[in-house]
């Protein structure tokens, strides 16, 4: 029986962790707490406002280290100087990371000892947004969001469920558990894929046909996003490209998100070099040649007649390309003659290894917890038992380091 896999262990890791001020800043003790039992040393930065929710005294007595929270202390200055607090870490994690900090990130501001230790920092940094539903959907927030993500910075959540305003939505900070996961992945861990880069795709693609309608497909992205995660616990560097989807990002796991089969290749090919891709997406095999500019209404001629033109084929495009990763991986969702035409697609498409599922209506498998797959590869076919589907992501992992092992 699987029990999921064992916690993971930060022996020695140095952690400065960003408390800012938000309703989550009580679960930034619990943070502490958890980062402690797996080794990690943490240091604490609490801002003014994290200082209304949560006290210095709770944090220090957490972490076992004196907590900082004044730029203009003399004394902190003398003893521990902004810029060691910031270089003397593996990992700078901001907890809550709220609207107001991310947005000072964004912009390089520095007014304050939180935002100057994080412009002075050259360490990775992941943050853990938390606020009310409609600051995280404002563009405002999104563009920050975006300018971060596009310089390195991590990210953990938001998650959906009930906010502190008594509203339901997305807004809620990673549980601590999440987020030491998370930052382990960044880390690495001393896990077998340390030092690798991983490309994962997930989700359907969307093609419209006219500014409300689109072409798609069932895909839930559930596969696609545990596999990235997965990945990310054995230590990949791991880039995520999702469709339209509703899945949470994974922990850190950078995510890049497309509508389109042409946004989706574009996007893989960004993240290239990389040293293994598992192409898990349901790309739409065809779009619409013409887009029609607006709604296309009913007419007295019947249904309009739609012409079509092939999507780009992006596992073939990898599994081809100049940059091409040390092991492509693809998978083949069938409704018949399963391993047959995963054999064929292998071949076809010029990839290493290919994971046959059947799709068929009463399967469960779009959508679902669980899957059942065939690992196609040269050397033949090898039958998994059903299993979860984070299960799946993990027996492909591991299949993964040993195949990359040096």
């Amino acid at each position: 029986m699987s029990h999921g896999p064992s916690p993971v262990k930060l022996p020695g890791r140095r952690v400065l962790l960003v408390i800012s001020g938000g309703i989550a800043a009580y679960k930034s003790l619990d943070l502490i707490r958890r980062f402690r039992e797996r080794g990690a040393a943490v240091r604490v930065i609490m801002t003014a406002a994290a200082q209304q929710f949560v006290t210095p005294l709770a944090a220090a007595a957490l972490s076992h280290e004196r907590v900082y929270t004044d730029l203009w202390s003399l004394t902190d200055e003398s003893e521990m100087g902004h810029l060691r607090l910031a270089q003397e870490a593996d990992l700078v994690v901001v907890a809550p990371a709220t609207a107001d900090l991310l947005a000072k990130m964004a912009a390089g501001l520095a007014d304050d000892l939180a935002s100057t230790a994080l412009l002075a920092t050259d360490r990775p940094i992941l943050v853990a947004p938390a606020m009310n539903h409609r600051m995280w959907a404002h563009p405002a927030t999104r563009a920050n969001i975006d300018i971060l993500e596009a310089r390195g910075v991590r990210r953990i959540g938001p998650n959906a469920g009930e906010l502190a305003e008594g509203e339901s939505g997305w807004g809620r900070m990673a549980e601590p558990l999440e987020i030491v996961e998370a930052a382990a992945a960044i880390l690495g861990a001393g896990g077998p894929l340390a030092a690798r880069r991983a490309l994962v795709t997930s989700g359907p693609t969307q093609e419209p046909i006219d500014p409300v309608r689109y072409i798609s497909n069932r895909s839930s992205g559930k596969q696609g996003h545990a596999i990235a995660a997965a990945l990310a616990r054995l230590g990949a560097e791991t880039t995520l490209v999702s469709g339209p989807v509703q899945e949470p990002d994974p922990p850190g796991v950078r995510v890049v998100r497309v509508t389109t089969a042409a946004e989706m290749l574009a996007a893989c090919e960004a993240a290239l070099p990389a040293d293994v891709a598992v192409c898990a997406a349901a790309v739409a095999d065809w779009r619409a040649a013409e887009i029609a500019g607006e709604k296309i209404k009913k007419s007295a001629g019947g249904p309009p007649i739609l012409r079509m033109t092939e999507n780009p084929d992006i596992l073939a495009t990898l599994s081809r390309h100049a940059q091409r990763p040390r092991l492509v991986v693809g998978f083949a969702a069938e409704t018949e003659k399963v391993i047959e035409h995963a054999q064929e697609k292998r071949l076809k498409k010029g990839c290493d290894w290919i994971l046959a599922n059947d799709v068929s209506p009463g399967t469960g498998t779009f959508g679902g917890s669980s899957n059942t797959v065939h690992l196609v590869t040269a050397e033949g076919v090898e039958d998994w038992p059903p299993l979860a589907k984070t299960e799946v992501a993990e027996r492909l992992a591991r299949r993964i380091a040993e195949r990359l092992a040096p």
